[in-house]
């Protein structure tokens, strides 16, 4: 496979979780960055956004997104408002940020005050791979569909592998090196495909 881009990984609200699949993913990638923790103003979307422009401006060259949780709707937000071309983002179980959460996450209402609804519902301006669990308790996989949906994402179900996180038993996650590189291989095929004369 030609393509050798840069992944930059986009973590949740937690951030750094030594434990955290992410994590693992980082040390086994050769061009691999993570959005770093914030310092302050850490549940502000709009920081979030700034953090994951900051981190991007330090890439050169093509680069593919790995979110995961909360990070999923950093970068709904961020495609709708930041113009670097970017190959395409891979969405872990995205947390349903317009739903009450489990207790230990912020309120529904903590989250709008910070700027984190509406859930963006434009179709993405590059291609995505939405990885859906069927138990995840900060989504219902019926929401998680619709996201998919909206977005223009490839949906897949990963069947019940809760939140794909430490807690849910997903220190180490092989399956995301796979699906990063199957999907890095259909865009790579979508972007030789010959234009049709017509």
């Amino acid at each position: 496979m030609s393509m050798n881009p840069t992944i930059l990984i986009i973590p949740g609200l937690r951030d750094h979780v030594e434990a955290h699949w992410q994590t693992y993913l980082a040390k086994e990638l050769s061009k691999c960055v993570i959005v770093p923790p914030l310092e302050q103003d850490k549940l502000s979307c709009q920081a979030r956004l700034d953090a994951i422009d900051r981190a991007l401006d330090s890439i050169d060259g093509p680069v593919l997104i790995v979110a995961h949780s909360a990070g999923c709707m950093m970068v709904a937000h961020w495609a709708l408002r930041r113009a670097r071309p970017i190959l395409g983002a891979v969405l872990a179980a995205p947390a349903d940020v317009e739903t009450q959460m489990p207790a230990g996450y912020p309120t529904k209402d903590v989250l709008a005050d910070n700027g984190w609804t509406p859930i963006p519902r434009q179709r993405l301006p590059f291609p995505t791979l939405l990885a859906a669990s069927s138990n995840d308790p900060l989504t219902q996989l019926d929401r998680a569909r619709r996201f998919a949906n909206d977005w223009g994402s490839q949906l897949v179900e990963l069947g019940p592998v809760g939140h794909l996180n430490p807690a849910s038993g997903h220190g180490h996650w092989p399956e995301a090196q796979q699906l990063i590189q199957d999907f890095l291989a259909q865009i790579e095929a979508q972007q030789t495909e010959p234009v049709a004369q017509g």
